[in-house]
C-alpha cells in the first residue's frame, strides 16, 4: 500500500517479527554496544596513528595543520592539542549517499570539518580511554545525531532532499549477505539503527511529496509564472536525486539485509519507493511541457507593456496546448494556478510601466493615456481568454477527448478584476481631474465676466488643493491592500460634485450675460465637455431653447441684412456680401448640427428655425448665381494685363524686392479655385486657361516669395561689418534679379530656369550668412556659459565658507571648458571664414574678426566680473552675509600666527592668496588664443587686465582684504600681553627666581654690575602669588571666545590659540608647583640618606692612630655641625609647602608625609650622637690640628717662590717664539700647586685650623688665564692677517676687512684691564690699528679714478717701488707704510676723482659734436638749403661753453689744459659763425624776395640792387658748400668763413640802410603808410603792379608777434582776420575803457582812449590785445606806453603821432 503523508499518518508500525527484534536491539543498547564500540577501537588500532579519518576512502586530514582542539576528559580536565591531529578516528566513519563532488567549496570545507575532522575524533574509542561507558555512548549517538542533521541540513540549503545513512553503516557493502557467519556477526543495533532510518526517510520523503506549487499563492504572496516553472524544475531535480539515493548499492544492501532479518519495514520501503517513482515520472512530464512557456514569458517581459498586446495570444496558446498535451497537468487547479500567476506577472508589468508613486504626480493627460492602455490591454487579455475557451476544442485531434475549462473564470481573475477595478478609480479620477483643469483657461466677458471668471478660478485653486492630497501622499494608489486611495478618492469625489453643482450655476450666468449668439456658441465651446458632466448638463439644459430663439432671431436679421443688400445694388450698383453671410451661416448650421442631438429640436421651433435656414441658404444660392454670371464677362481681360507685369519690382529707397503678382490676380485665382467645386456653371475660356496654369503660377509666386523672403531678410539682417563680405556676391545676385523686374513676365516660357538659378544663389548666400549667424550666436552662447562664478561656497551652501581645497578642481573644470570653448570658437570662424568667402588677409575679414573678437572679450569680461562681483558680494561688511573665508589663530612659540598668515609682504599668506585667485580668474583670458592676430596680442588676458571697471573691482576687493587683514592683526596684538608667557625663557625665569625672587630689572644689573646683584631666596608666599597669578590668567583666557568674525566675511578661529596658551599657562604653573614638590621630596629624602650615612659612620669606633678612621669621623663631625641650623628650620616651611600643594591639588606620596612625621626626631637623635662622639675624639684632633699648622707654614714659602719665577717665565712680552708651549708648562706648574693647596685645605677644614689664603697662587692661575685669551687673540688676529695680505689687488674686500679689524679692536678693547699693562696687548692693539689705518688708504686707492701716474706718485712719496699689474697683493701695497702717509694718499686721490670728471666731460663733449649736423631747409623761391633754426643745437652750445668755462678754472686741470684749450676755441668759434650766419641769412632772405623778386624796387634803387646781386652770389656759394660738410665744428671752424660772412654782412647792412631810407620818403608822400609796418609797407610796394595782393595786405593779413613780444611775453593771440563793428566795439570797451571806470570810478583818460583806439586799429588787424588790468592814476600811461612800444615798435610810434596829429 501507498504511505500516507507523514501529516496524516503515524510513522510505520513493524510487524510483531520486528517488535521483537527491536526489543532486543533496545535491550542491546546499553550492555551490548560497549562491545561494538571496543572492537571498533580494537581495529581502528591497527591504522598507521598519522591518519586522521576518511571518507570513502579519502584521506581524513583537517583543513589546516595547525588547528587547536579541546577535549572534554574525565574529571573536568581539558586537553588542548595544536598541530596536527595524531587522534585516531573511528573505521569508516562517513556521511549519506550524496556526491558531494558538487558542492560549493564552504559546504565542503564546513562538512568536511565536521565530518573528517569531529565525528572521526569524537567516535574514536582510544579518545575515550577512562571516560565511564554511558558518557562515552551518549558522545557518539550525539555526534551521529548532529552529523545526520548537518547533512539533511546541508541538503535543504541547496533544495535538495538528502537522506542520512544509519549509523554503523560504512561497511555494509563489504558484507556477505550469502555467508551465515556474516549474517550471525551483525549486530542487532545496526538492524535497528535502519530501521530507525526507514522511519526518518518516509517523513522526508513525504514532506517533499506533499508539495505543490499553489502553496505560495495559498501564503498571500503574488508569484508570477516563473515560480511555476521553477517550482517544477526543482521539484524534478529533488525527486531524482531521492530516487538516485534510494538506489544506490549501499541502500540496496541496507534492504536485503532487512529482508534476510525479516524486518517489517520492507514493505513500507518499497511501497515509499514507488511514490518517488510516481511523483518522479509525473514532475518530469510536467517540466517538460512547460519548458516552451518560458520563451513566451521572456517575451512579454521584454517589452514595454504597451507594445505586450501581440504577445498575448501566443501565450495563451501555448497554455492551451499544455492543457491537452501534458497527461498530469490538465487538471482544472493547476492550470488555474498557471493563468493566475500570469494575471500577476501582467500586473507587475503594468504597475512597472505606469510607476504609481508618480503617477497622481506627473502629468494628468499622459498618466490618463498610460492608465487607459493598461485598461485596454488587461482587458484584451480577458477576452482572449473567454476566446480561447470557447475555442478550446480546436487543440485536440479528431476522436480525442475533450476537456473542457469548467471552472469559473471568477477564479482565474479574482486578483486581476480588483486591479482593473482600482484603475478604473484611477481613470474616473484623471479624467475628471482633465476636465476641470480647463477652469483655468476658461474667461468670461459680458457685464458679469469679471465676476464670473473669479469664481470659476476660486473653484480651480479649490480643485488644486483637493487634488494636492494625491500629489503629497506617498502610498501607492494602484496598492491593492491599501485604503487610504479610496477614502482620498470618496472625498475628492463628493468635492467634485460640489464644484459640478456650482459650475452649473455660473454656467447660466454666463449664458443670461451673453450679448449674442456668437457669444452663446463661444461659450459652448469654451466650456467643452464640462457641459457633458451629469450635474452640469441637467443645469444647462434649460438654455437650449433660448439658444434656438437667438438662432431664429439671427436668422431673421441675416435676412433683413440680405435685403438691405439687394436695394443698395440698386441704387449704387455694389453688390452684398454673399460670401460672408452664406459662412455664417454655415458656422451656425455647423453648430446647430451640435445642438441637433438634443431633443429641443424635435419641437415647433426647432423645426421652424431650420426652415427659416435652408430658405436663407437657397436664396445666397441665386444671387450667387447671378454674380457669376457678371464676373465671368471681366476675368479674361483684368487676368491678361495682370500677367504681362514684371515678375518683381524694387524699392528705389530700401532697395528691397516684392513679388509683382497683382491682388486681382490672386483674388481671380482664388475665385477660380472656389468656382471649380461649385456647380455655377462653364468658367471662361481664358479663365480656364489660368486656372490650369494656377498651380504653376502658384508654385512660381511661392517660390519668388520665398526668394523675395530671403533676399530682404540678407538686407535687413546684415551686419555692417558682414555687408563688405558680401557685397560683391549681392552685385552678381542683383544682375541676375535685372531682367526679372524689367523683361521677365508671368506668361513668358523658360522663366522658371532663369528663376531657378537666381533662386538657388539667393538660397545659398541667404544659408551661409543664416549659418554664419548661428555660429555667432553660439559664440555668444559658449562665452554667455562662462558667466558663472569660478570659486563658490562650499557645495554652494549660503552658510559653507569658500572651499580653497575644492578651488583647484574647479579651476581645472573652468579652464578645461574655455579651453574647449576656445577651440571650438576659433573652429566656428574658421568656417565663417569659408561661409564668407572671405580672404585671410584682407582689412574687410580683420575687421569682421574684430567683430567677433570684441564678442569674446565681452565674454571674458562678463566672466570674470562675474566672479569678482561674486566675491564682492559675498565681503561687503553691509550685505550680511555668512563668512566667506576662514583663517586659524595658532601659538607657534614664539609668535601669533594666522594660517594662512595675515602679516603684510609674507609669501603664500591670505592676501597672496587672494591674489592667486583672482590672477586664476583673470588667467582663464589667456586660455584662447585671440582671434584677431593681427592685433599683435596672443590671447586676451592684457585687455582684461586693462580694463578700468575689472581693475576698480579688484582694488576694491583687494582693500577689502588689506582692511580685514589689519583688523584681524589688531585681534591678534590684542593677545600681545600674553607674549612673556610663550616669549620668555622659562629655565631662565625660573633661575632668577629662585635666585632673587623677582626677575631682574635693566636698572638692577646696572646698579650692581661690578660686584652683582645681591641672591634674595622666593618666600613660600611669593611662590603663593606666582601660581594664583597664572591660574587668574588662566581663567582669563578661557574666556576668549573661539570664533570671531570681522567685516562680517572673515572668520577667525582662536581654537588653536586658545588651547596653545593654556597649555603653555599650565606650564608655567606646573613648574612652580613641580619645584615645590620636588623641593620637599628632595629635602626629605636627602635628609633621611643623610642621617642614614651619618648615623652609621658616628657609630664606628676610633683609635689612637687610626688617621683614616679619624678622618671619617671628623668629617661626619663637619657634616652635622654644617646642616645644623639649615636642618632645625627645615621642617616647618616644608610642612607650609605641602599645605599649599594641597591647595592646588597636588598630591605627594605617602612616604612624604611618613618622613615628615619621623625625621624630625631622628635628626635630634644625630645631633646628640654628634656631640658625644666629638667629646670622644678631642684629643685625637689636638695632635694633628699640630702637624697641619706646619704643613700650611712649608706651602706659603713654595708659593711666593713661584710667583717670582713665573713673573720671569710667562710669555708678557710681544715677541716670543712659542708662547703656548710656555703656557702649557706654566699651567701644569700651577695645577700641581694647586692640588698640595686643596689637600692642605681639606685636613684644615676636618680639623678647623686656620689656613692662609694663598693669594699669590691664585693671581698666578688669574694671570695665565689672562695670558691665554690674549695670545688667543693675537694668534687669531695674526691668522687673520696673514691670509689677507696673499688677496689680489682685484679681490680685495676693504669693507669686509675693515669690518674685521673692527670686531677685532672691539674685542681687544672688552679684554681684562690688567692685560692693557702688559707689552703682548700693547703689541697686538698697534698691529690692528695700523691695519684699520692702511685699509683706509686702499679703499680709497680702489677709486676707479686712479690711474698709472697716480701711482707713480705714491710710490715717489713713499719712496718705494713696485710694480702695479693683476698680480699684485695686499702685501705689496702694505710694505709702502700707508699708515704714514694717510693724507698723501687722500690728496691723490681726490685729484684723481677730479680729473676723471674732467675726463668724463670730454669724453661726452667729443661723442656729442662728433654726430652734431645742421639741419637745412629750402629757400620758399630759389630752393636754395638755408640753416634750420635748432634750439637744441643753441642750448647745447652754450652748455658745453660754460662747461669748459668751468673745467679752465678747475686746479687740477693741468693734464688736460692743452685739450680744453682747443675745445674752448672751437665752439667759440662756432658759436660767432652760427650767429652771424643766421644774421646774415636772416637778413638775405628778407631782402632777397625785394631786390630780386621786386621789379619796382629794382627800378627804384639800381645800385644796391647791383650790390644785391654780388652778396646774392656769395651767398648761395656759400650755402652749397657748407652744405658738404654736415658736421657743426668741421663746417663752422673752416679757414677764412667767418671773414666771408662778416664781408657780407657789412654789404647787407648799406643795402637796408637805402631800403629804409626809401620807405621813409614814402611814408612822407602817403601818411596812412604810419599805420602800416615796415614789413607790409615793402609787400604794399613790391606787389604795386598786383593790385589785388596789395589789398589784401593792406586789409590787414594776421601778422606774426615779433621775437620782442614773444620775448616779453605780452598777452597777444592771433584773432580772426575779420571782425564786425560790433565785436570791436564790445571789446575795445571791455578791456580798454571799462578797468578804469571799474576800478577808480574815473572817466577814461585820452592816453586810454588812445590806448582804445589803437586797440581797435590791432582788432581790425587781426589782433586781440588783453592789457594788464592793475591800474594806477599815476603810472597808467607810462606802463601801457612803455608795454606798447617794446611790443609794437616803431607801428605804435606812427600811430601816436596821427593821433596827436588829429586830436589838436
Amino acid at each position: 500500500m501507498r504511505a500516507l503523508p507523514a501529516a496524516r499518518q503515524p510513522a510505520p508500525c513493524p510487524p510483531p517479527g520486528a517488535q521483537r527484534s527491536v526489543a532486543r536491539s533496545q535491550a542491546r543498547r546499553a550492555g551490548g554496544r560497549g562491545e561494538a564500540s571496543a572492537g571498533a577501537s580494537c581495529r581502528s588500532a591497527e591504522e598507521p596513528r598519522a591518519r586522521v579519518g576518511r571518507e570513502a576512502g579519502g584521506p581524513g586530514r583537517g583543513d589546516g595543520d595547525g588547528d587547536a582542539v579541546s577535549l572534554c576528559l574525565p574529571g573536568g580536565r581539558q586537553s588542548r592539542w595544536r598541530g596536527p591531529f595524531l587522534l585516531q578516528p573511528a573505521a569508516g566513519a562517513g556521511s549519506g549517499p550524496r556526491d558531494r563532488a558538487s558542492e560549493p567549496p564552504r559546504k565542503k570545507r564546513g562538512r568536511r570539518q565536521h565530518g573528517q575532522v569531529i565525528v572521526p575524533i569524537l567516535t574514536n574509542k582510544k579518545n575515550h580511554q577512562g571516560w565511564p561507558e554511558v558518557v562515552s555512548q551518549d558522545i557518539v549517538r550525539h555526534v551521529h545525531n548532529l552529523k545526520s542533521t548537518i547533512f539533511t541540513v546541508v541538503g535543504q540549503v541547496d533544495g535538495k532532499t538528502l537522506l542520512p545513512l544509519p549509523a554503523g553503516s560504512e561497511g555494509i557493502e563489504d558484507i556477505d549477505l550469502e555467508n551465515e557467519k556474516s549474517m550471525e556477526r551483525i549486530d542487532k543495533s545496526l538492524v535497528y539503527a535502519m530501521e530507525s532510518a526507514i522511519i526518518d526517510w518516509s517523513h522526508q520523503i513525504q514532506e517533499a511529496l506533499k508539495k505543490e506549487s499553489s502553496e505560495p499563492l495559498l501564503q498571500g504572496s503574488n508569484p508570477n509564472p516563473k515560480v511555476e516553472l521553477e517550482f517544477w524544475k526543482n521539484r524534478c531535480d529533488d525527486l531524482e536525486c531521492i530516487y538516485n539515493q534510494l538506489t544506490t548499492r549501499k541502500v540496496r544492501n541496507m534492504m536485503e539485509l532487512l529482508e534476510r532479518v525479516e524486518s517489517s519495514y520492507i514493505p513500507a520501503f518499497k511501497t515509499m519507493l514507488m511514490d518517488v517513482e510516481a511523483a518522479l515520472t509525473e514532475a518530469q512530464d510536467v517540466h517538460l511541457h512547460l519548458t516552451p512557456l518560458k520563451r513566451r514569458l521572456e517575451d512579454v517581459e521584454r517589452v514595454e507593456f504597451s507594445e505586450v498586446k501581440p504577445f498575448l495570444l501566443p501565450l495563451l496558446h501555448v497554455v492551451c496546448l499544455i492543457w491537452v498535451t501534458s497527461k498530469h497537468y490538465n487538471m482544472p487547479v493547476r492550470i488555474v494556478v498557471l493563468l493566475q500567476e500570469i494575471c500577476n506577472l501582467l500586473i507587475e508589468q503594468a504597475l512597472v510601466y505606469l510607476s504609481p508613486e508618480d503617477l497622481l504626480k506627473g502629468d494628468m493627460e499622459e498618466s490618463l493615456g498610460k492608465v487607459r492602455m493598461v485598461l485596454g490591454i488587461l482587458n484584451m487579455f480577458k477576452e482572449a481568454f473567454e476566446e480561447r475557451r470557447e475555442k478550446l476544442h480546436m487543440y485536440y485531434e479528431p476522436g480525442q477527448e475533450v476537456r473542457e475549462w469548467d471552472f469559473s473564470s471568477t477564479m482565474v481573475f479574482a486578483r486581476l478584476d480588483t486591479f482593473l477595478k482600482r484603475l478604473e478609480m484611477v481613470e474616473d479620477l484623471l479624467a475628471t481631474s482633465l476636465d476641470l483643469m480647463k477652469l483655468e483657461k476658461i474667461e468670461f466677458s459680458g457685464i458679469k465676466g469679471k465676476t464670473l471668471g473669479q469664481q470659476v478660478l476660486d473653484m480651480y485653486e479649490e480643485f488644486q488643493e483637493a487634488y494636492k492630497v494625491f500629489s503629497e501622499r506617498t502610498y501607492d494608489c494602484l496598492d491593492l491592500t491599501n485604503t487610504d486611495f479610496e477614502q482620498d478618492a470618496f472625498g475628492f469625489q463628493q468635492k467634485v460634485e460640489d464644484m459640478d453643482r456650482r459650475l452649473g450655476t455660473i454656467f447660466i450666468q454666463a449664458f443670461d450675460d451673453a450679448s449674442n449668439l456668437d457669444h452663446a456658441f463661444k461659450l459652448l465651446d469654451m466650456f467643452g465637455s464640462l457641459l457633458e458632466r451629469p450635474v452640469v448638463a441637467a443645469d444647462a439644459a434649460g438654455k437650449y431653447s433660448v439658444l434656438i430663439s437667438m438662432f431664429s432671431r439671427a436668422l431673421d436679421h441675416a435676412r433683413l441684412i440680405y435685403s438691405r443688400h439687394i436695394q443698395a445694388e440698386l441704387k449704387l450698383g455694389s453688390p452684398p456680401c454673399t460670401r460672408t453671410c452664406r459662412r455664417w451661416l454655415e458656422r451656425c448650421a455647423g453648430r446647430r448640427s451640435c445642438e441637433r442631438e438634443s431633443s429641443c429640436l424635435d419641437s415647433a421651433e426647432g423645426r421652424r428655425v431650420i426652415e427659416k435656414y435652408e430658405e436663407m441658404i437657397q436664396l445666397l444660392d441665386r444671387y450667387q448665381e447671378k454674380l457669376y454670371a457678371d464676373w465671368s464677362q471681366t476675368v479674361s481681360e483684368k487676368s491678361q494685363y495682370n500677367l504681362t507685369q514684371p515678375l518683381i519690382r524694387r524699392d528705389p529707397e530700401t532697395k528691397l524686392i516684392t513679388v509683382n503678382f497683382d491682388p486681382q490676380l490672386v483674388s481671380v485665382l482664388r475665385e477660380l479655385s472656389y468656382l471649380s467645386g461649385s456647380r455655377l456653371g462653364a468658367i471662361p475660356p481664358t479663365a480656364a486657361e489660368i486656372c490650369s496654369s494656377k498651380e504653376s503660377y502658384r508654385q512660381l509666386a511661392a517660390n519668388l516669395e520665398l526668394m523675395v523672403n530671403r533676399y530682404s531678410k540678407v538686407l535687413k539682417t546684415v551686419l555692417e561689418v558682414e555687408y563688405p563680405l558680401i557685397q560683391e556676391q549681392l552685385w552678381d545676385i542683383n544682375l541676375k534679379l535685372k531682367k526679372a523686374e524689367e523683361t521677365l513676365n508671368w506668361k513668358m516660357e523658360g522663366v522658371w530656369d532663369h528663376i531657378s538659378m537666381v533662386m538657388d544663389d539667393v538660397h545659398d548666400l541667404e544659408q551661409r550668412i543664416q549659418k554664419a549667424k548661428n555660429n555667432v550666436e553660439e559664440i555668444q552662447t559658449i562665452v554667455g556659459s562662462w558667466a558663472s562664478p569660478i570659486f563658490v561656497r562650499r557645495d554652494c551652501k549660503r552658510e559653507s565658507l569658500l572651499s580653497l581645497e575644492d578651488c583647484q578642481d574647479r579651476l581645472e573644470r573652468r579652464y578645461s571648458l574655455v579651453r574647449e570653448s576656445g577651440q571650438r570658437i576659433h573652429l566656428l570662424v574658421k568656417e565663417n571664414q569659408s561661409l564668407l568667402l572671405a580672404d585671410p588677409a584682407s582689412d574687410i575679414w580683420k575687421a569682421y574678426v574684430d567683430y567677433v573678437d570684441e564678442i569674446v572679450l565681452d565674454g571674458f569680461f562678463t566672466a570674470i566680473e562675474c566672479s569678482l562681483k561674486y566675491l564682492l558680494e559675498n565681503t561687503d561688511p553691509k550685505a550680511g552675509l555668512p563668512p566667506l573665508f576662514e583663517v586659524q589663530l595658532d601659538l607657534v612659540i614664539p609668535d601669533l600666527i594666522f594660517q594662512p598668515s595675515l602679516d603684510p609682504g609674507t609669501n603664500d599668506g591670505f592676501y597672496d592668496v587672494v591674489e592667486g585667485l583672482l590672477n586664476d580668474i583673470y588667467r582663464i583670458s589667456s586660455l584662447v588664443p585671440r582671434l584677431a592676430e593681427h592685433s599683435g596680442f596672443l590671447h586676451y588676458q592684457a585687455d582684461m587686465e586693462d580694463m578700468a571697471d575689472l581693475a576698480d573691482m579688484r582694488h576694491e576687493l583687494m582693500g577689502r582684504v588689506q582692511a580685514v587683514m589689519a583688523a584681524c592683526c589688531d585681534y591678534r596684538s590684542a593677545f600681545d600681553h600674553y607674549s612673556y608667557l610663550y616669549g620668555e625663557d622659562r629655565k631662565e625665569f625660573f633661575r632668577q627666581f629662585l635666585l632673587y625672587g623677582h626677575i631682574l630689572t635693566a636698572a638692577e644689573i646696572e646698579a650692581h654690575a661690578e660686584n652683582g646683584v645681591p641672591e634674595s631666596p622666593p618666600t613660600l608666599q611669593q611662590f603663593r602669588e606666582q601660581i594664583d597669578s597664572y591660574e587668574k590668567i588662566y581663567e582669563e583666557v578661557n574666556r576668549i571666545e573661539p570664533i570671531s568674525i570681522f567685516q562680517s566675511w572673515m572668520k577667525v578661529g582662536a581654537r588653536p590659540f586658545k588651547a596653545s596658551l593654556l597649555n603653555v599657562i599650565k606650564r608655567w604653573s606646573l613648574v612652580f608647583k613641580q619645584h615645590l614638590m620636588d623641593h620637599v621630596m628632595h629635602s626629605l629624602s636627602d635628609l633621611d640618606e643623610f642621617i642614614k650615612t651619618a648615623d652609621k659612620g658616628l657609630s664606628k669606633k676610633v683609635e689612637k692612630g687610626d688617621y683614616d678612621g679619624l678622618v671619617e669621623i671628623m668629617g661626619h663631625l663637619l657634616a652635622v655641625k654644617e646642616r645644623h641650623s639649615v636642618t632645625d628650620a627645615m621642617f616647618e616651611p616644608l610642612k607650609q609647602t605641602v599645605e599649599l600643594l594641597k591647595t592646588y591639588e597636588q598630591e605627594l606620596p605617602e612616604e612624604v608625609y611618613k618622613q615628615l612625621e619621623e625625621l624630625p626626631e631622628k635628626w635630634n637623635n644625630i645631633k646628640k650622637l654628634a656631640i658625644a662622639v666629638k667629646q670622644h675624639v678631642a684629643p685625637l684632633q689636638a695632635n694633628e690640628m699640630t702637624v697641619v699648622r706646619k704643613s700650611c707654614a712649608a706651602f706659603d714659602v713654595e708659593q711666593h717662590r713661584f710667583r717670582e719665577r713665573f713673573r720671569k717665565e710667562a710669555p708678557f712680552r710681544f715677541d716670543p717664539k712659542k708662547p703656548y708651549q710656555l703656557l702649557d708648562t706654566k699651567h701644569i706648574e700651577i695645577k700641581q700647586m694647586e692640588s698640595a693647596m686643596t689637600s692642605i685645605y681639606e685636613s684644615a677644614g676636618l680639623f678647623e685650623v686656620i689656613v692662609p689664603d694663598y693669594k699669590q697662587l691664585k693671581q698666578c692661575r688669574k694671570e695665565l688665564c689672562l695670558l691665554k685669551e690674549l695670545w688667543d687673540m693675537i694668534s687669531l688676529v695674526g691668522t687673520c692677517l696673514d691670509d689677507w695680505q696673499t688677496t689680489k689687488w682685484a679681490d680685495i674686500n676693504v669693507e669686509n676687512m675693515d669690518l674685521e679689524c673692527k670686531k677685532f679692536a672691539r674685542e681687544i678693547r672688552n679684554l681684562d684691564k690688567e692685560v692693557r699693562a702688559w707689552d703682548a696687548f700693547t703689541g697686538l692693539d698697534s698691529k690692528v690699528k695700523n691695519m684699520l689705518t692702511a685699509l683706509k688708504a686702499v679703499a680709497e686707492l680702489q677709486n676707479p679714478a686712479i690711474r698709472e701716474r697716480h701711482w707713480n706718485q705714491l710710490m715717489q712719496v713713499t719712496g718705494v717701488r713696485f710694480v702695479m699689474d693683476s698680480d699684485t697683493a695686499l702685501a705689496d701695497l702694505l710694505k709702502l707704510n700707508l699708515h704714514n702717509f694717510e693724507d698723501e694718499v687722500r690728496g691723490i686721490v681726490d685729484k684723481a676723482v677730479r680729473e676723471m670728471s674732467m675726463e668724463k666731460v670730454l669724453k661726452e663733449l667729443k661723442m656729442t659734436w662728433s654726430t652734431m649736423e645742421f639741419q637745412y631747409e629750402p629757400h620758399p623761391r630759389t630752393n636754395i638749403p638755408l640753416l634750420k633754426s635748432d634750439e637744441e643745437l643753441i642750448e647745447t652750445l652754450e652748455d658745453n661753453q660754460v662747461q669748459l668755462q668751468n673745467l679752465m678754472t678747475s686746479k687740477c686741470i693741468a693734464f688736460f689744459l692743452e685739450e680744453v684749450s682747443i675745445w674752448q676755441r672751437k665752439l667759440s668759434t662756432t658759436d660767432s659763425v652760427i650767429s652771424l650766419w643766421f644774421e646774415v641769412q636772416r637778413t638775405w632772405s628778407h631782402l632777397e624776395s625785394i631786390f630780386v623778386g621786386s621789379e619796382d624796387i629794382r627800378a627804384q634803387l639800381p645800385k644796391d640792387s647791383k650790390r644785391f646781386e654780388g652778396i646774392d652770389v656769395d651767398f648761395k656759394e656759400l650755402a652749397y658748400e657748407t652744405q658738404k660738410t654736415p658736421n657743426v665744428v668741421e663746417a663752422t671752424n673752416k679757414p677764412g668763413l667767418s671773414q666771408q660772412l662778416e664781408d657780407i654782412q657789412s654789404r647787407l647792412s648799406l643795402c637796408e640802410k637805402a631800403l629804409a631810407e626809401y620807405l621813409d620818403m614814402k611814408r612822407l608822400a602817403f601818411p596812412r603808410f604810419y599805420f602800416v609796418s615796415s614789413a607790409d609797407l615793402l609787400d604794399i610796394l613790391s606787389n604795386g603792379t598786383n593790385p589785388q595782393l596789395a589789398e589784401e595786405t593792406s586789409a590787414g593779413q594776421p601778422l606774426l608777434p615779433s621775437p620782442m613780444q614773444r620775448s616779453l611775453g605780452w598777452p597777444v593771440h592771433r584773432g580772426r582776420a575779420e571782425h564786425s563793428l560790433e565785436e570791436v566795439r564790445q571789446l575795445v570797451v571791455r578791456q580798454w575803457l571799462w578797468p578804469r571806470q571799474d576800478f577808480l570810478g574815473l572817466p577814461p583818460t585820452p592816453a586810454q582812449l588812445c590806448l582804445a583806439l589803437f586797440g581797435t586799429h590791432l582788432l581790425f588787424r587781426g589782433w586781440c590785445i588783453k592789457p594788464v588790468k592793475t591800474f594806477t592814476a599815476k603810472g597808467e600811461c607810462w606802463m601801457m606806453n612803455k608795454v606798447l612800444i617794446l611790443s609794437f615798435g616803431s607801428e605804435y610810434f606812427h600811430f601816436l603821432q596821427a593821433f596827436h596829429h588829429f586830436q589838436y
